[in-house]
Order: structure tokens, then sequence, then C-alpha cells
């Protein structure tokens, strides 16, 4: 048996990189054509962000709850069980982050959305148009099959992303929907960083750009 220090960490996967991005594309295979439904949620909430109406916030809301609760169930509980242990544990943190954006943000009506006043809100929009847009695209540049392409609403770092512009373009900070997708964040950059991808640092990065700057303006608006 081999001693303990030999092994690296991508040895104490249950899942090898070339499994891992395979289930994206067999993902994709299995809900084609909800890839274009998925674009039309992202572009609706673009829309919403760029020109906000009365009714913005709620509206965005009720699409992420969505665009969560099917990643919950058709990526975490349908295809990602089948290769690590842990899934179950995530499809709860983001059915949870689901019921989140249901109540807080399109019922309590706490995710308010209006033309941006800060530089951070106009960050927050393009962070958005960045997950919607161009996150998919970084795993084929950087060596992975198109067919596994990760999409906002399809899978979980693109969906993460996503709602992390959302939070930060609103007027307020909704503090209570950050912490599942920073937990998120954290959990795929360990991930990735394991398996040696390049793009691992992403996803940590965006989360504490968001924490930052979320703070920067809170800070901003108490001393203002």
């Amino acid at each position: 048996m081999s001693e303990w220090w030999t092994y690296a960490p991508r040895d104490l996967l249950m899942f090898s990189p070339d499994t891992y991005y395979r289930l994206f594309a067999l993902h994709n295979a299995d809900l084609w054509p909800m890839q274009i439904l998925a674009l039309g949620a992202g572009l609706a909430i673009f829309g919403l962000l760029l020109r906000p109406t009365p009714w913005a916030g709620r509206a965005i809301a009720l699409l992420l709850a969505a665009a969560w609760a099917f990643v919950a169930w058709a990526y975490f509980s349908d295809r990602y069980a089948t290769i690590n242990l842990a899934a179950p544990i995530f499809a709860w943190a983001f059915a949870a982050q689901s019921l989140l954006l249901l109540v807080y943000g399109a019922g309590l009506g706490r995710l308010r959305i209006a033309s941006p006043r800060h530089v951070t809100q106009l960050i927050g929009i393009a962070l958005f148009a960045f997950a919607l847009l161009l996150q998919p695209v970084i795993g084929p540049l950087t060596g992975h099959v198109w067919a596994g392409v990760e999409l906002f609403g399809i899978a979980p770092d693109p969906t993460v992303a996503a709602t992390l512009g959302v939070l930060l373009a609103a007027v307020r900070m909704p503090w209570l929907l950050l912490p599942i997708p920073l937990l998120w964040c954290a959990v795929t950059g360990a991930t990735l960083w394991t398996m040696g991808s390049p793009e691992a640092p992403l996803m940590p990065v965006l989360g504490g750009l968001v924490l930052v700057l979320g703070l920067y303006r809170s800070f901003a608006r108490a001393e203002s």
C-alpha cells in the first residue's frame, strides 16, 4: 500500500476530469431544447436589468428561482448524483436558494431593481452578461468539447454567477440571498482546482468580488 503522502489532491476525487466534463455533454443532450428556454429567460432578465420596471425585481426573482430549482433537480439530483455522493446535499442547497428567491425576492419584493445609480450596480449587470454569454465558452476555449458547454439555467456555475450579478445590480444588496451562491463558488472552485482545471479560480474570484463590492457599497451608503 502506497504511503498517504504520495497521493495528489485529484486522487481523492470520486471521478476523473473526463467523467466530470462528459457529464455536461450528456446533460445537454438529454435536455435539448431546454437550452433555448434557459437562454430566453436569461435574456429576459438582462432586459429587465437594463430597462427596469416597477415589477422587475419580482419577475427576475421568479426566473432565477426557476433556474435554481431546475439545476437542483435536473443536474444535481438526476445527473451529478451518478458520480458524486455529495450531490444530494448540493441539490438541497440549490432548492433552498430557489425557495429564498421565491419568498424573499418575489413574495416580499426585497430584490429591488431600478436604474443603476452606483458603479457597482453596473458591474453587476456586466457580470450577469458575462455569465449568460461569455462564461459558457470558457470550457470549450480551454479544451473541452462544445457539446458540454455550461449554460445559465442548465448548469450550476453560470447560474450562480448570473445570480451574483443580479444581487450586485440590486438597489440594495439582498444579503440573505448571498451565502449559498458564495458557498457554491468555494465548492466548485475547490473541485476544479483538485482536477487541475484552468478555470478553477473563476468562481471564487467572482464570489469574492461581489462580496467586496457589496460591502463597499453598503459602507459608502451608511457614511453618506
